[in-house]
């Protein structure tokens, strides 16, 4: 077959068979991928679908292809260049419980944290084994900072694109590092108004700060580093944008993602990532972020592209002013927007100081544990877990998890009684 009837053979192909989103199969094709031309080679006969369109695969999208064919993963090979000693190892094991225990959800989960050796590290693939000796992966680098230029670009954009610039940084260094300051940053440059819960003003982000914190470590874990690019988080007026670098892993889709579904590109950082806390179970992360958005009243995340990279948009809910939380919680209309002049009273919030100081925290805290209550009020385990439980009955707040991850969120359904300043609304 001459090249040019290769060419229209394969145009042909994609066309009637649906165009498989990154690479193509003919039909007597093997397991290995990628598949390509056999008279330009693979360097110059594999080719993608992006955006509709069948172009000439470049050679980060190749490398994918080659990983995804073999069953390998990126971050569990030799990093190239980089040497480890026996003391770098055992700071990287070190700052990682360090991680762990600061990330715990309760006192029960901080307890748990165990020390992570270098045994652990061989078998999550952060470190390799040879000839008695170990080597630093590519996860080592990452983890680290030590090596590949990996860093999280953050920026905030007069309008809704960008063409003005207002602030920009750039983040390096640890990987949990670079998480930590790009969701200081997104906070520091949204709107932050204060919200009345009983006799209390509390300060309220626009945006639930637990979404925006689960977004970037989303995308710190599942993003390709074998593409050359950022993570990049982008303010503007509307909305808050991260774009994570990398098509998405194979047959993983969209819809797939959004309803919890996992495809782990990483495995060596999914586990280090879930030893520190950082996430709970794979595939929960998407789930949550659309959860926890909708529950503050805004509209549902949008998810564009997945051929080349992904990019999530929050749309934000302009929050600058006093929003009055003792009426109407559950309501999405209304949610985001600054109520009129309104009688701010005790009546419709938890009654005793006990479960407002409760209320209070979980405003600032996005959730509470019983070991946090106990501790919040000075009460035995007991005693939290039946103010809890009262104020879970009563709608107030709304129980999440089993057993060790039990955490408590404020309820967003409509409560039984709307307030006066409802009614006068």
């Amino acid at each position: 077959m001459g090249r040019n009837n290769e060419r229209r053979w394969l145009y042909g192909w994609l066309y009637y068979k649906h165009q498989h989103p990154y690479g193509f199969r003919p039909e007597s094709a093997g397991r290995q991928r990628p598949y390509y031309i056999k008279s330009l080679g693979r360097d110059g006969g594999v080719y993608v679908r992006v955006a509709g369109t069948t172009r000439l695969a470049d050679e980060y999208m190749i490398k994918e292809l080659m990983f995804e064919g073999s069953n390998r993963h990126f971050d569990q090979t030799l990093c190239t260049g980089l040497s480890v000693t026996d003391e770098e190892i055992d700071a990287l094991c070190r700052a990682m419980k360090e991680q762990a225990v600061k990330n715990a959800h309760n006192e029960e989960q901080k307890a748990a944290v165990k020390e992570v050796g270098r045994q652990q590290l061989r078998s999550w693939g952060v470190l390799i084994e040879r000839d008695g000796k170990d080597y630093p992966s590519n996860a080592y680098g990452i983890l680290t900072g030590a090596t590949l230029h990996v860093a999280t670009q953050c920026g905030v954009f007069k309008g809704s694109t960008k063409e003005v610039f207002v602030d920009r940084r750039e983040y390096t260094g640890p990987i949990w590092e670079q998480i930590e300051e790009a969701f200081q940053f997104v906070l520091r440059n949204i709107h932050l108004g204060a919200a009345i819960v009983g006799i209390y003003r509390q300060d309220i982000y626009e945006i639930p700060p637990e979404a925006i914190r689960e977004l970037i470590i989303n995308a710190a874990v599942h993003r390709s580093y074998l593409d050359h690019g950022n993570i990049q988080v982008a303010v503007y007026d509307n909305r808050l944008e991260i774009t994570s670098p990398g098509k998405l892993p194979m047959g993983q889709t969209l819809e797939r993602m959004k309803e919890g579904y996992s495809q782990i590109r990483n495995e060596a950082l999914a586990y280090a990532f879930s030893y520190m806390n950082l996430i709970e179970h794979w595939g929960s992360g998407i789930p949550k972020i659309i959860g926890k958005v909708t529950a503050a009243g805004l509209r549902e995340p949008e998810f564009i592209g997945g051929e080349v990279d992904l990019r999530i948009n929050i749309y934000r809910g302009q929050i600058d002013g006093t929003i009055d939380l003792n009426y109407n919680t559950g309501d999405k209309k209304s949610a985001g927007k600054v109520p009129g002049k309104c009688h701010e009273s005790a009546g419709k919030v938890p009654m005793s100081e006990q479960e407002q100081r409760i209320y209070k925290y979980i405003l600032k805290n996005a959730s509470i544990t019983t070991a946090q209550t106990m501790k919040l009020l000075g009460v035995k385990q007991r005693r939290a877990r039946e103010i809890l439980a009262k104020m879970a009955e009563s709608k107030w707040l709304r129980k999440e998890g089993v057993s060790r991850s039990t955490i408590y969120v404020i309820n967003t359904e409509d409560k039984k009684e709307p307030s006066p300043c409802t009614q006068n609304h």
